[in-house]
């Protein structure tokens, strides 16, 4: 579904600067993976080949990352990215760079997985946004976060479609790393949402910014439940009577993760 908004900003990165490759509110319309504006944040909207990101410039992390994973990108075969960079569409100032990460404690954490991204070179690279990035526990990003990207690849290839938004759970005065202030979470969240037989299903998960590892389902919650922690609107394009039923319960069964 992004291909069009990926095509339209690689011509306007020749024509205009590489702040123009933005999306605004009205053209959120009908993408089933973007949650609503968010009011009283900072936010700006940047698509890329797979995955769109909400980039907050005070935290110097995203607010969210969403995108929709399909069957036939799950076996690409496209080798891991290296190199972290900014991104080109963040100004220099309003950007983390690598050296803020360094010797800090924290993984660079993905939140749109590079192993989501292994259907195209240029969703590979940009995947090594720091606007895709946030501070993680490195037992967190190895462990529990991981399974739980292998669950959604697991899920894409059997359904044929999952739509994904990720991102920071921030307190109002986060502790920070690095020259540029980068703001450290207190934890991640992650929601999904398929459409099983035409009808659709929906499911949250929230995880500690620190080491742990318990079986998925204890982490899970009803995206109503995750939408009353951060403040944002899920899958709003979904019409109001679906969206406030999928977003009010969790059907274990869809998800193959155990409900005890």
């Amino acid at each position: 579904m992004g291909r069009f908004y990926a095509l339209h900003c690689l011509i306007l990165l020749y024509l205009f600067p590489p702040q123009a490759c933005q999306v605004f509110p009205a053209e959120r319309d009908g993408r089933m993976e973007l949650p609503a504006e968010i009011s009283g944040r900072k936010e700006q909207i940047l698509v890329r080949t797979g995955f769109t990101v909400s980039y907050n410039s005070e935290w110097k992390i995203p607010n969210w990352v969403a995108y929709e994973l399909v069957r036939e990108e799950v076996g690409g075969d496209v080798p891991r990215g290296k190199r972290f960079v900014p991104d080109p569409g963040v100004s220099s100032g309003e950007s983390a760079t690598t050296d803020d990460y360094r010797n800090s404690g924290w993984d660079r954490g993905h939140m749109a997985p590079a192993a989501d991204m292994k259907w195209s070179r240029q969703a590979m690279d940009e995947s090594f946004y720091l606007s895709n990035i946030c501070p993680q526990n490195r037992n967190l990003n190895a462990g529990v976060w991981n399974s739980l990207e292998e669950q959604v690849r697991a899920l894409a290839a059997e359904k044929g479609r999952i739509y994904v938004v990720c991102g920071p759970m921030v307190s109002e005065r986060p502790r920070t790393i690095g020259a540029n202030r980068v703001a450290v979470p207190d934890a991640f969240f992650k929601a999904l949402l398929q459409n099983d037989g035409g009808v659709w299903h929906a499911i949250a998960f929230v995880f500690e910014n620190r080491s742990g590892r318990n079986p998925l389902a204890t982490y899970a919650k009803s995206v109503e439940e995750l939408q009353a922690l951060t403040g944002i609107d899920f899958f709003p394009a979904l019409p109001d009577r679906i969206e406030a039923e999928t977003e009010s319960r969790v059907d274990f069964t869809k998800w193959n993760v155990s409900g005890r």
